[in-house]
């Protein structure tokens, strides 16, 4: 998973809200066709928290079809561990090949409680599973080893940025355990987490323009800083102020942005809202900028 960018599908709805798994079929094969490290269905850029079961499995199940063993493929769970558990359920049925733990609902929680929710849902899947410390969770250095001695629990996908605190748990673990940068458009930080030893990290960029997102992913990792200074400066710094304007653009941003290329992506899910027309309008220049810099084209 650390030889390419990791990518995470958005769910496709229909004009009315409900699930068109023709659409997000269609999606996740046009991703998975650009070779990614993995694929993660219905994680956050998937809009995990609003799937009931019957989507979570349609979801799951149609990216593990359109994978065929080809990439991993890593199913999203959360809330409390028991509803975590169901869904891991789902997802062991319908072929995922792992787990990504996302941050349980709502309550603040003692580092006791996060070990102890770990372990509760691993001793009741045959799945793998990766923890993320993003929002309300945080593993300390005596909690991060006590869920690296869980066993099935193979690593984890940070959210904090806190390179810091997490170059700490990077010396702490094995050489096998995995780490991955999970940030908000973890681009921008790519090079700062590769100085502590997390090279892999996951991009909503991939979920809309593949072209953009492997361009950087290898100007990163051949050492090209002049293109991944370009990148940066012109597309994904940019990105990075138009999402910060409104609470939940880093999902409905990417979701717009993917329907300007023509994905069939459909909107997004309430609480969520899709982006203003002015935002919109700003999107679309910055795309076109974005697939430029590639030489690619809306």
């Amino acid at each position: 998973m650390a030889n390419g960018v990791l990518s995470f599908p958005l769910t496709s709805f229909h004009p009315d809200g409900s699930l068109d798994p023709d659409g997000f079929r269609a999606h996740v094969a046009a991703q998975i066709a650009t070779a990614p490290g993995a694929v993660f269905p219905a994680c956050g850029t998937g809009e995990f928290f609003s799937l009931d079961e019957d989507e979570y499995r349609r979801v799951v199940g149609i990216a593990v079809e359109e994978a065929a063993g080809r990439v991993p493929v890593v199913a999203g769970v959360g809330y409390g561990w028991a509803q975590a558990v169901r869904f891991a359920r789902i997802a062991e049925e319908a072929g995922a090949d792992a787990l990504l733990v996302l941050p349980h609902y709502l309550v603040a929680a003692p580092q006791d409680g996060l070990v102890a929710q770990l372990a509760h849902i691993a001793a009741r899947t045959r799945l793998p599973l990766i923890a993320y410390q993003r929002g309300q969770v945080t593993f300390g250095a005596d909690a991060f080893r006590r869920i690296t001695a869980i066993p099935g629990v193979i690593g984890l996908k940070d959210g904090h940025s806190d390179l810091d605190r997490l170059q700490r748990l990077t010396l702490a673990a094995s050489e096998c355990f995995l780490f991955f940068n999970g940030a908000a458009t973890a681009e921008v930080q790519a090079r700062a987490y590769a100085t502590v030893g997390v090279p892999a990290y996951s991009s909503a960029v991939h979920a809309f323009a593949p072209e953009i997102a492997n361009a950087f992913f290898t100007a990163l990792h051949d050492g090209d800083d002049g293109t991944t200074d370009k990148l940066l400066r012109e597309f994904y710094v940019p990105l990075v102020e138009l999402r910060d304007r409104v609470p939940g653009y880093a999902v409905s941003l990417v979701k717009a942005a993917a329907r300007l290329r023509g994905r069939p992506v459909g909107p997004v899910r309430a609480p969520l809202t899709d982006p203003s027309a002015a935002d919109l309008a700003d999107l679309r220049t910055l795309l076109t900028t974005g697939l430029d810099l590639v030489g690619a084209a809306l």
